[in-house]
């Protein structure tokens, strides 16, 4: 970590040390002390963009209206889009704050944002409004984490760093059924010299659509490049065959620098990689959290954000999560029966785990020799969707473009 400080400027290193307050910080302490006096070099300069300044420029906020709040928000028409960023220059994003009217599940994943930088062609950012903002399924309430909060469940704050070298766009792309209020504000620094070894902000958004029993879902498809996976957040529907079994078994797998059958990372399980354990409730720390827990109507929203514990890679990276659950074995014999599909992978008894896919010749689910009242976990196929949020050493990647709107609704 050293050597990419070194090559910071003194404005480089000032914002380094900034974020590192905002995102390592807790209870008024910080992992690495930043004062807040520090002033950066000449030239640095702070812009907010709304459409109270659309540009950004010196002296030209609130000009409608005599000053008195004459351009606060607009009406963005279903179908339409709003180029709410063209800024030219270096600089780093540090804050986006926006709310809309209409927030139900259809809209929040119809509209989309697209981030585009150092004038790309292609967006390193496309992704469905409400899951970019911290919670997937088109789902609002209050939550906080280091990355992201929504302080009542009604607006959209997104605090990760975002460096350009040359050229910042961000649009709003309102692809859904209603027309949409939009308030937002996006807050950056003006930098008379570009940080030069800063990394782009990029996510990807995805959902399992015709996943099969037994295949991972991946959260993020391999990249090229050098980079940090920065973390994600992940919505599952669960499917209604599976009743109150659990879903959470998966392990989280993270590929790196060329990893082919077998990644250089693994979790222990869906809990156990945001942190919590033995099942799950509704929580939100800096770090990881699950803002909406419904058991009922089987919808889980979770994140993990890989800050204090950094994931790098120089070549490569992939991240996936099994799709995995566990049961008593009479309740996954039901499951089967009512046309569910599942398959058991281990077998957890007193005597210890036994992996069924390396045990040739261990009985059939439904020959009475299988044990029974034991931990069973299991192949399933549930809805899940995620964003990936990640950092990498190029403005584009090669990765597929966001799903068409009736793909991202679907299963809501």
């Amino acid at each position: 970590m050293s050597r990419y400080y070194n090559n910071f400027g003194k404005t480089g290193k000032l914002l380094f040390k900034t974020a590192l307050l905002l995102l390592l910080s807790s209870g008024g302490r910080a992992l690495q002390a930043q004062q807040l006096y520090d002033l950066p070099e000449a030239g640095t300069a702070t812009r907010w963009i709304s459409f109270e300044n659309i540009h950004g420029e010196k002296g030209a906020a609130a000009k409608e209206n005599k000053g008195a709040k004459g351009h606060s928000s607009e009406w963005i028409r279903a179908g339409g889009r709003k180029v709410l960023m063209d800024y030219s220059g270096a600089g780093v994003i540090h804050r986006i704050w926006m709310t809309v009217i209409d927030r139900s599940p259809a809209a929040l994943r119809s509209i989309r944002i697209e981030m585009y930088w150092d004038n790309a062609a292609k967006p390193a950012v496309s992704a469905p409004l409400g899951d970019f903002f911290g919670i997937s399924l088109g789902l609002r309430t209050a939550f906080q984490s280091a990355a992201f909060s929504d302080p009542e469940g009604r607006s959209f704050n997104c605090y990760i760093p975002m460096p350009f070298k040359r050229h910042a766009k961000v649009v709003f792309i309102n692809e859904s059924k209603s027309d949409q209020l939009l308030f937002y504000d996006i807050n950056f620094s003006v930098l008379k010299q570009p940080l030069q070894q800063a990394a782009y902000f990029h996510t990807y958004w995805s959902t399992n659509k015709d996943t099969r029993l037994g295949e991972d879902f991946a959260i993020l498809p391999q990249i090229k490049g050098k980079g940090r996976f920065l973390g994600t957040n992940i919505g599952i529907v669960t499917d209604k065959v599976y009743g109150s079994t659990w879903f959470g078994e998966g392990e989280v797998k993270i590929y790196l620098d060329g990893d082919k059958t077998y990644p250089t990372l693994a979790g222990t399980g869906t809990e156990d990689y945001i942190g919590s354990a033995w099942n799950l409730g509704a929580f939100s720390n800096l770090y990881q959290g699950a803002p909406v827990v419904d058991k009922v109507k089987g919808r889980f929203s979770f994140y993990r954000y890989h800050i204090p514990d950094p994931v790098f890679f120089n070549t490569s990276c992939r991240v996936t999560i099994q799709q995995m659950g566990g049961g008593g074995r009479d309740s996954i014999r039901a499951i089967v029966k009512a046309g569910g599909r599942a398959r058991p992978v281990s077998v957890m008894t007193r005597d210890g785990l036994i992996p069924l896919l390396d045990t040739p010749g261990y009985p059939d689910l439904f020959d009475d020799r299988f044990s029974k009242d034991e931990w069973v976990n299991f192949y399933r196929v549930d809805d899940y969707s995620a964003t990936a949020y990640f950092y990498l050493d190029r403005p584009e990647n090669e990765l597929p473009p966001l799903p068409p709107v009736a793909e991202r609704i679907k299963g809501l």
